[in-house]
């Protein structure tokens, strides 16, 4: 066997100490020379309490009107699914329509009144609205109508049916 080459100095710092094996000694061997840490390109910054302030990420809190369209979502989800289901039931002339446009009319009513109940909610002052009443009411009202809308659409084609 060959005698071992010396190698730059840089790279006998990085060697892990194995069975002197000259394979498993190459195996483990840093490309990248070692550089003591004055060398780094990014030194660590000072740590000041400004500049752990400005680094620090905030994250928003809920508004009482968040809560409230997470809440008025979730009573959507159901409410249109509930719809979805009773009106293919209606279109099929299935003997559980009835009771599906039941359910669907019970689980908008649900939505209706967490609706209005958000839209109603006073702030701080007293005034009506002032909760973020107006939110909820931009951010969810559409879909709120449009659902009430179909409901009643569906309650009419299982009149005409019935």
């Amino acid at each position: 066997m060959p005698p071992p080459r010396l190698l730059p100095s840089s790279l006998r710092r990085t060697l892990i100490p194995l069975p002197q094996h000259p394979l498993l000694l190459l195996t483990h061997i840093s490309l990248t020379p070692h550089k003591p840490a004055a060398h780094r390109q990014n030194p660590p910054r000072p740590t000041t309490l400004s500049a752990t302030l400005l680094r620090r990420r905030h994250y928003a809190t809920k508004t009482p009107a968040d809560e409230a369209i997470e809440e008025i979502t979730e009573l959507y989800a159901t409410a249109k699914d509930e719809f979805e289901i009773a009106s293919e039931e209606t279109d099929k002339h299935s003997v559980y329509a009835a009771d599906d446009r039941a359910a669907a009319r019970e689980a908008f009513e649900a939505l209706k009144r967490a609706y209005e109940a958000a839209t109603m909610a006073r702030g701080s002052g007293g005034e009506e609205g002032g909760g973020g009443g107006e939110e909820v009411r931009r951010r969810v009202g559409q879909r709120v109508r449009e659902l009430e809308a179909g409901l009643r659409a569906l309650e009419e084609r299982g009149r005409e049916d019935g």
